[in-house]
């Protein structure tokens, strides 16, 4: 192992051989070189949906590979696999009938979001809309865009000046965001928004918060974007998250669960309004665009992804996870040894009352990956993670606090 790679979050004087090695992985289990066993409690990175070396998706890319590996989607060139995985997500998605761009990572597609809000409002002839709200604690990637709107400060200190015209809201006071409106609400072009918050710690809503959100952004003109990286594609128990909480957004950015991870992609859906718009005027163009939007193999790997989602039941069963995790920190609350917990179908969080980067530690060495987030651990494994895995979870939870 060389110093070659520059690990991102990290300290870059960590030495390459004090990383863990992941070697291989099947299901919900990771290998490293040493041959120590990890059940991923984590889906990687909130990602992993359909678990590690599923044969279906390796085979849809082996064969895409075999035909067309990669071309780009600029006029005049379009290729089969993108325009279906386009169907295939927009089907299951909030805006059956809306439009699909395409791009690589959650933080491509959310800067895309942002552009495309602000394009809207320029066409529309309201060039003064190019306020930006984000929430408290929300985390949107790490491009300049995603890192000026999201609302975890550490994230944005050190890179000098951010994107300009950003307003923050808390993540749970609507009569605040309500204030916020009044005052520059006729200049106000998005309100961005996960409508369960991952990196920030797990944060699900309070009753009404996103509807309040939706409600005001109606009332003053602006557009709502829900950035469903992490939700989306049946982390929550149905498809989307907005379809979760009933609150259908003008844009939805995704990535991540799309394809498992299994090849980086991700896109925007906007809502058949804001596409009627787009076509309306023949002669303007999209100025915008990657030069991997669309890539074909990427694209195979999430048809093959969303097909074993739906034929595995897998959305449903986010809700068997769901209802499994809260009983088990419901046991640990019982006992005293959580303070407090929170989450929705396949995503969750515990508070320790302490720092929880040492626990995440001891329960990697214990065999269980999690993440430590301030004093939450976290946990969002694959959605064919089983009853006895759950219970791998919180038997070694219980034991390393007890210990810790």
């Amino acid at each position: 192992m060389t110093d070659a790679l520059l690990h991102g979050f990290s300290l870059p004087n960590k030495n390459e051989t004090d990383f863990i090695n992941i070697v291989s992985a099947k299901d919900c289990t990771l290998v490293d070189d040493q041959g120590n066993q990890y059940l991923d409690a984590m889906a990687s990175l909130w990602l992993c949906q359909i678990g590690h070396g599923n044969s279906k998706v390796i085979n849809a890319i082996k064969d895409q590979l075999d035909q067309l590996q990669t071309y780009n989607t600029f006029d005049p060139f379009t290729n089969t696999p993108a325009s279906e995985a386009a169907e295939a997500i927009r089907r299951v998605s909030p805006h059956p009938n809306g439009r699909v761009f395409l791009g690589c990572s959650g933080s491509e597609a959310v800067d895309s979001a942002l552009k495309l809000s602000r394009m809207f409002h320029q066409r529309r002839g309201d060039s003064d809309r190019q306020i930006i709200v984000r929430r408290n604690a929300g985390y949107h990637g790490v491009n300049v865009g995603g890192t000026s709107v999201q609302g975890i400060e550490p994230n944005r200190v050190g890179w000098g000046d951010l994107l300009p015209h950003v307003i923050e809201i808390p993540n749970d006071d609507i009569e605040e965001a309500a204030t916020l409106f009044a005052e520059y609400g006729s200049r106000i072009a998005a309100v961005i928004c996960e409508p369960v918050q991952g990196a920030g710690g797990v944060i699900v809503p309070p009753d009404g918060y996103l509807a309040g959100l939706r409600r005001l952004c109606d009332q003053h003109g602006s557009l709502l974007i829900f950035d469903e990286v992490i939700c989306g594609f049946g982390r929550t128990g149905q498809w989307f998250a907005s379809q979760t909480f009933d609150v259908t957004p003008d844009m939805i950015t995704f990535a991540k669960g799309v394809t498992s991870g299994s090849l980086p992609l991700s896109g925007v859906i906007i809502s058949e309004a804001l596409n009627n718009e787009l076509v309306s005027d023949e002669a303007a163009k999209l100025m915008h665009g990657y030069t991997y939007s669309g890539h074909p193999t990427a694209a195979a790997a999430a048809i093959a992804n969303l097909e074993v989602i739906e034929s595995e039941n897998l959305v449903a069963e986010a809700r068997r996870i769901g209802d499994q995790m809260h009983a088990g920190f419901s046991a640990l609350l019982g006992d005293e040894t959580i303070n407090s917990f929170r989450g929705i179908g396949g995503i969750w969080a515990c508070e320790i009352g302490k720092d929880a980067i040492p626990v995440r530690d001891m329960m990697i060495s214990n065999g269980v990956v999690c993440r430590g987030i301030g004093e939450a651990v976290a946990f969002c494994p694959p959605l064919i993670i089983t009853d006895d895995e759950i219970g791998q979870i919180f038997d070694t939870l219980s034991e390393v606090l007890r210990r810790s």
